[in-house]
């Protein structure tokens, strides 16, 4: 890794430092939750003022990579989980393409019959039950979201079958050659009752994204029926646009 500075560029020297600190934290060099290296680390290391350092520092900050601790130094804050506005992806997938690990929590899964909202959503008829599953999602360690899903009876059957602890929904309907085409969303911003935060390792009131999902299966039939509600500073929506 290149890790000098050079006066004779075009570019500020603190403009480099911050190219250059990015890098370290892309590459994990500078891992999340952990201190960066000191202002007198840095001097001696890229033979630079004290000035220069605390620019480039104060870029990462306002662009949200690290924050500054009272008292403990400078910490490279966790990188937020990236949901796609274009693509149908499960969160274990998402989670994986960060290179992080997914695992859920099961709160409850059962049979009801009296989701008067979820059975219209589904399409389904009045004096038939639904499977509601409710599970706390992980990124490695870390909780990320309250998850609440709903399916039809004869999904139910086949998900109920597997350890809802570490299932993933979609891998698991493939299997049975269900496959989902496409799905509508719709995304609120939202405060976390004392309940959520206190599952979620959060304060109550704190800011959360909550998203609500349909599934359709390829015959166009709406098989899935999920809300879910992401912490605000774990997770964001990316979605690009073109003119």
């Amino acid at each position: 890794m290149n890790s000098k500075v050079n006066p004779n560029k075009d570019l500020a020297l603190y403009l480099q430092l911050k190219e250059l600190f990015i890098e370290r934290i892309q590459n994990g060099d500078w891992e999340p939750d952990k201190l960066i290296p000191t202002e007198q680390e840095l001097m001696k290391e890229f033979d630079v003022s004290r000035t220069t350092i605390r620019q480039a520092v104060s870029i990462l900050v306002q662009e949200g990579l690290v924050e500054k601790k009272q008292g403990r130094g400078t910490i490279v804050k966790p990188r937020k989980l990236s949901g796609n506005l274009t693509q149908l992806k499960g969160f274990a997938e998402e989670v994986l393409e960060r290179g992080q690990n997914p695992r859920s929590r099961l709160i409850r899964a059962e049979f009801k019959e009296n989701l008067h909202h979820e059975k219209t959503m589904l399409d389904i008829k009045d004096d038939q039950p639904i499977l509601l599953i409710e599970r706390i999602r992980f990124a490695d360690d870390i909780p990320v979201a309250l998850e609440r899903t709903c399916w039809p009876k004869d999904i139910g059957d086949i998900l109920i079958k597997h350890d809802l602890d570490e299932a993933r929904y979609y891998e698991i309907l493939e299997n049975y050659n269900v496959y989902l085409n496409r799905a509508s969303e719709k995304i609120n911003a939202i405060n976390a009752t004392i309940d959520e935060a206190d599952a979620l390792g959060i304060r109550a009131g704190e800011a959360l994204l909550e998203m609500t999902r349909l599934s359709y299966g390829v015959n166009d039939r709406p098989i899935e029926y999920t809300k879910t509600k992401y912490r605000n500073d774990q997770y964001h929506y990316s979605l690009e646009l073109k003119r």
